[in-house]
């Protein structure tokens, strides 16, 4: 029996599918008695870390982790839990950690590298470990703003570092207690073998003594990651369906392009090596009680299976159902994260919400983006951008931000702007790329899922200019997506604008291109991949 800490925090379910796919029957933490005397406790971090520790002080289960560690019982933390172990964090100053480990989390703040880490890195071990026992070099999966510091203060703990602007400190190991900084249960099958070890390993055989070195040096890269996408609607005759717009018309001869289920597609890219899946839901499902939401069912069933990252958006807003409950847009997301997601994506209510900081000049912490960011970590929050081209003549036609284009417009216009939509793209507003992606960025955003109304369903390649535009904007991560037509596509927009990630659907639903064959292309190329 696995006892899993569950807190309230994001998205624990993952870590209970894992742990029951691999064989085990998982039981939760009841009172602080439960982390003390389990045989084996799994401690999944969600979240930033002041929300964790806050919950872990307010229900007793921090001086309950302290004396289970002073006792050595089996202990597996994952992702933040790893932070919780050290003294306090930059994300939340004044807030104590558990004070195991000496030293302070800090932020990372290497010029130019893309924060939050977002995607699939190595680890260099630097002991041995019978939970490392079959690790081969493998990609591991890794979100984060904050990374504890490789610190001689800390080298009896020190199990494992990884490279991201520098070295930081990935896995730690006394004893019977181990953390990642990565998450096994989204790591694949590397991941999955990871936890296995933790699972299946007997108390006493961790290593005594000083353990052995592992050979010194190395080094690790973050992959570029390609992105499954699936549009999500009901079809006329109420059934979910996987379908694709061609820019954003999801009709064939009347009928809803039906193709395929939502959950048996997003299983057969995880196990065709997918690094991400996101669902779009472009129906809404507002008039249901969140309880009845279609898409929390797609979620729960997709991640029995998926042991890669969740992406769901579309409808995380407030709303009021029919039956006359309220719900708030943190409400939403919470119980989207409660049923298997990773993260979560914002549209239309992100261009309202910078169009209001934009009008008033202040954050007031009550946008979707601000409250999901706080209780979860940047990482959490991902915003959907549908922009489309408006030709100009000149720069000083318009207010906005422009760029000399290589595709002229209709009327020979050499400068254009790419104005933000919403309603899916039925609705243009007065607002620029630039400015939404960096406001969002400002109001607590991770990441930015960049479409382009003009390429979608084109298959003539992504838009660069718009990628390489909003990619110079900001620090975040950024998801070049819609018209991808072939291998050489992802290749461009890789090497052209640094984008980091990929995403497409409609080649990959019609096997037209496979994620394997995109992942060989690229990786000719010179370009690190997860394979």
């Amino acid at each position: 029996m696995i006892t899993l800490l569950d807190y309230g925090a994001g998205n624990v379910r993952s870590v209970r599918n894992a742990i029951r796919k691999l064989g085990f029957t998982v039981q939760d933490v009841g009172c602080p008695e439960d982390i003390v005397t389990a045989d084996k406790l799994v401690f999944p971090g969600v979240g930033s870390f002041g929300t964790v520790m806050e919950r872990l002080i307010r229900d007793g289960y921090d001086k309950a982790l302290q004396e289970r560690i002073r006792l050595d019982r089996p202990l597996l933390g994952i992702c933040v839990a790893l932070q919780a172990l050290f003294d306090g964090s930059e994300e939340s100053p004044g807030v104590p950690g558990l004070g195991v480990i000496p030293g302070m989390i800090r932020r990372f703040a290497t010029p130019g590298l893309s924060v939050p880490q977002i995607g699939w890195n190595g680890i260099l071990p630097k002991k041995e470990s019978p939970l490392l026992v079959d690790y081969n070099g493998e990609k591991l999966y890794f979100v984060h703003s904050y990374h504890a510091v490789v610190d001689d203060r800390c080298d009896d703990w020190l199990l494992a570092t990884t490279c991201y602007g520098g070295e930081f400190v990935s896995a730690v190991e006394k004893g019977n207690v181990t953390a990642f900084q990565f998450h096994p249960e989204k790591s694949g099958r590397a991941g999955l073998a990871i936890l296995d070890n933790f699972l299946r390993r007997q108390e006493g055989l961790a290593v005594s003594g000083v353990p052995s070195r592992v050979a010194k040096g190395g080094t690790t890269s973050l992959a570029k990651r390609i992105i499954a996408c699936l549009d999500v609607r009901s079809n006329d005759a109420g059934d979910l369906v996987v379908t694709k717009g061609d820019q954003y018309d999801v009709r064939d001869r009347g009928e809803v392009r039906n193709l395929g289920k939502p959950v048996d597609l997003a299983r057969r890219y995880y196990e065709e090596g997918a690094d991400e899946i996101t669902f779009l839901n472009i129906t809404g499902f507002r008039d249901f009680p969140l309880e009845d939401q279609p898409m929390l069912e797609v979620l729960k069933r997709t991640s029995e299976n998926v042991f890669v990252p969740l992406t769901i958006g579309g409808g995380i807003r407030s709303f009021t159902a029919s039956d006359g409950r309220h719900y708030t847009a943190l409400d939403v997301a919470s119980e989207y994260f409660r049923s298997g997601a990773d993260k979560i994506s914002i549209g239309s209510d992100a261009v309202y919400e910078v169009e209001r900081y934009l009008a008033e000049g202040v954050r007031t912490g009550n946008s979707a983006i601000e409250q999901i960011s706080i209780v979860y970590g940047a990482q959490a929050v991902v915003i959907s951008i549908d922009p489309r081209r408006v030709y100009v003549a000149s720069p000083d036609a318009t207010p906005h931000a422009t760029i000399a284009t290589q595709f002229p417009g209709p009327n020979g216009e050499r400068y254009c702007w790419y104005q933000c939509t919403v309603q899916g793209g039925r609705e243009g507003r007065d607002i620029d790329v630039v400015q939404l992606a960096q406001v969002c960025e400002l109001l607590g955003a991770g990441e930015i899922l960049l479409n382009c109304i003009d390429r979608d369903g084109t298959n003539s390649g992504f838009d660069l200019e718009l990628i390489a535009r909003v990619k110079k904007a900001v620090h975040i991560p950024v998801i070049a997506s819609s018209g991808a037509g072939k291998a050489d596509h992802f290749v461009e927009v890789f090497t052209a604008t640094n984008a980091d990630a990929a995403l497409a659907a409609g080649i990959f639903h019609r096997r037209e291109v496979g994620i394997d064959e995109v992942k060989q292309a690229v990786a000719a190329a010179g370009i690190e991949v997860r394979r």
